[in-house]
């Protein structure tokens, strides 16, 4: 009578141990690995609302970036976690820089990302402007899974649009339009159209229902 629990004792396991080499942490090498800034292009002309369950987006601007991802966390509970159920820290220029980040403490909770020193490897306001926390919607399931393979440590190209969300009780979520804020509102509310897991730029598309 014993086996069946030991047999399935071992598959969790293995289980464990297979989900957590396909989401360790990468530690690549000292080095700027996504230099460039992020691109947030006006809209030519209103687009439409876009529903996602219970949730209708508007978008506020196209958006696209490759950074290195800082952090990350899954929420399953919050008011927002059926829209957007994980946010990435992300960074870029030397923010992306593994000689710059080995002397930034970075964690996130409550839909907030925070960062700490003892002393600043690069001055307080780059970290600020280079390094953002943005909360993601996928636009569809393929969309979903491959956020949820992505690792701290590895660089991704984003690629969607920057919305504002509403519900018909009333709930609603702002996005931050400028990666020069601070604080409270200062995130970005991300649908994400597509992902280029290897850091590549992601190839835009139209946005619609997922």
């Amino acid at each position: 009578m014993r086996r069946p629990w030991l047999l399935a004792a071992a598959l969790l396991v293995l289980w464990g141990g297979w989900s957590w080499l396909q989401t360790r942490p990468l530690h690549p090498p000292p080095g700027v690995l996504a230099p460039d800034e992020p691109v947030q292009m006006p809209l030519d002309s209103p687009t439409a609302t876009i529903r996602v369950g219970d949730f209708m987006l508007t978008p506020r601007a196209r958006f696209e970036l490759a950074a290195r991802v800082l952090s990350t966390e899954r929420y399953r509970f919050d008011a927002g976690a059926a829209l957007a159920p994980e946010d990435f820290a992300l960074g870029w220029g030397r923010m992306s820089d593994s000689a710059v980040l080995a002397d930034i403490a970075i964690s996130q909770s409550a839909r907030f990302y925070r960062w700490s020193v003892r002393t600043f490897p690069i001055p307080g306001r780059e970290i600020e402007t280079h390094s953002a926390n943005m909360h993601l919607i996928p636009a569809d399931v393929g969309v979903r899974r491959a956020l949820g393979r992505v690792r701290v440590g590895q660089v991704v190209a984003l690629d969607g649009y920057l919305v504002d969300a509403n519900r018909a009780d009333g709930w609603h979520w702002r996005t931050s339009l400028t990666r020069a804020d601070t604080g409270d509102g200062a995130c970005e509310l991300f649908y994400v159209t597509s992902i280029d897991m290897h850091g590549g730029q992601a190839t835009p598309v139209p946005p619609g229902p997922p």
